[in-house]
């Protein structure tokens, strides 16, 4: 079966490359057919799970990972369920629901949309975890293959982190094409920060609530795997605001054209708001991870009340 997901453009940023005064490269995710890096796993966990005689798929998501396997059930032909807690904007659900599925609001976090999917799950309905997967892991992984295929060893590697799935595949491309030395910095936004606190506190600790806007980010807890990673790998662990994201966000669709959510803004403020990270490497690669939950006039009113 031929994969969902589509290999992405690998860009040098003229804007950016020039305002840094490096080379910043773009990992386009934002061009998925979803809107988002997220199908890449969870279009091969779907594929597989109907592979193995799955005759429905049931989700939870804050907005992109329901996204695509909506757009997956689609693709395949199966019915489809994504639980989404009462964060989850408007826009998103109406993505979800544009591809046939069914969406329930439940809680108001995804935690707790996790376990109201879960009590759905059975009898012929697969759960699809929109992170915690080897079988995502292994689908994210992807995405290190195209850049290493492209001929481009960067530097550096930047990347949101929300329960932290996209980072455990990075890390499985990266060792599997022997880039063990490539570090990465794990970008989150304040209110969102879980894989900073289980870094700072060694282990893996539940924020009390997530309280940023990047609600594509808001796990309480990432998966124990990530945690693991920061003791195998060379990982920074970068905390940027809402207002820092949201900012990004803005400043990018008028670079390029692109519209993403204050989840992959965050990473790309560590350009915009130059982090010192990055200022001795030659060639940076920022995964535009994506996000087609928002609005260009949500950005706009975010801005100007935070």
């Amino acid at each position: 079966m031929d994969p969902l997901h589509i290999r992405t453009p690998l860009l040098r940023s003229g804007p950016l490359s020039g305002f840094s005064g490096t080379s910043i490269w773009l990992k386009m995710e934002a061009l998925q057919p979803s809107g988002s890096f997220k199908i890449r796993g969870i279009g091969l966990a779907c594929s597989e799970r109907i592979r193995q005689g799955a005759r429905s798929l049931v989700s939870s998501s804050g907005g992109n990972a329901g996204i695509a396997v909506a757009y997956s059930g689609d693709q395949l032909g199966v019915p489809v369920t994504v639980v989404v807690p009462a964060t989850t904007t408007d826009t998103a659900r109406e993505r979800i629901s544009s591809h046939g599925a069914e969406v329930i609001v439940e809680g108001s976090s995804w935690n707790e949309a996790h376990e109201h999917a879960l009590a759905l799950a059975g009898d012929g309905a697969a759960y699809i975890h929109p992170f915690d997967d080897p079988l995502i892991w292994r689908g994210h992984s992807t995405l290190i293959d195209e850049i290493a295929a492209s001929g481009l060893e960067p530097d550096v590697i930047v990347a949101s982190v929300g329960g932290a799935g996209l980072l455990c595949g990075i890390l499985e491309g990266l060792h599997r094409n022997s880039w063990e030395h490539i570090p990465v910095i794990a970008v989150e936004t304040q209110g969102a920060d879980s894989l900073h606190q289980a870094v700072e506190s060694g282990r893996l600790v539940e924020l009390a609530a997530i309280t940023s806007i990047a609600t594509s980010l808001g796990s309480k807890r990432v998966c124990a795997r990530a945690l693991r990673w920061t003791s195998e790998h060379e990982i920074h662990s970068v905390v940027v605001t809402d207002a820092s994201a949201v900012d990004s966000c803005l400043r990018f669709v008028t670079d390029h054209g692109v519209l993403v959510e204050p989840a992959c803004g965050a990473s790309l403020s560590t350009v915009y708001e130059p982090l010192d990270l990055l200022k001795e490497n030659r060639d940076v690669l920022i995964v535009v991870c994506g996000g087609v939950g928002v609005t260009l006039e949500q950005l706009e009113t975010w801005r100007d009340t935070l």
